[in-house]
């Protein structure tokens, strides 16, 4: 028996850029979540807020939420990335 194993994606080439530098702490930093605006993401954010502070020293959490979800970023909120020092991104149903 044969498998053939497709590739559904349409990029050729990888995206430009290049990963940011880990951080070596979240103590002090600032932390921003993007939502999707999904029901799921309401209590995991909320949750991980709490983590982020208690446990990990997290000076700031920024939350955003997007306004449409199956979209990009809106560019008011990429702009605003600018001045995070971490992001967590999620989706949820």
């Amino acid at each position: 028996m044969t498998f053939r194993v497709l590739d559904p994606t349409t990029e050729k080439v990888p995206p430009a850029g290049k990963l940011a530098p880990r951080l070596d702490t979240l103590e002090g930093k600032t932390v921003g979540f993007i939502s999707n605006g999904k029901e799921g993401t309401k209590g995991f954010f909320l949750h991980l807020d709490r983590m982020l502070h208690e446990e990990y020293g997290v000076a700031k959490v920024v939350s955003r939420t997007k306004s449409n979800y199956s979209a990009p970023a809106d560019k008011h909120i990429v702009d605003e990335i600018k001045g995070w020092d971490a992001v967590v991104s999620g989706l949820g149903d």
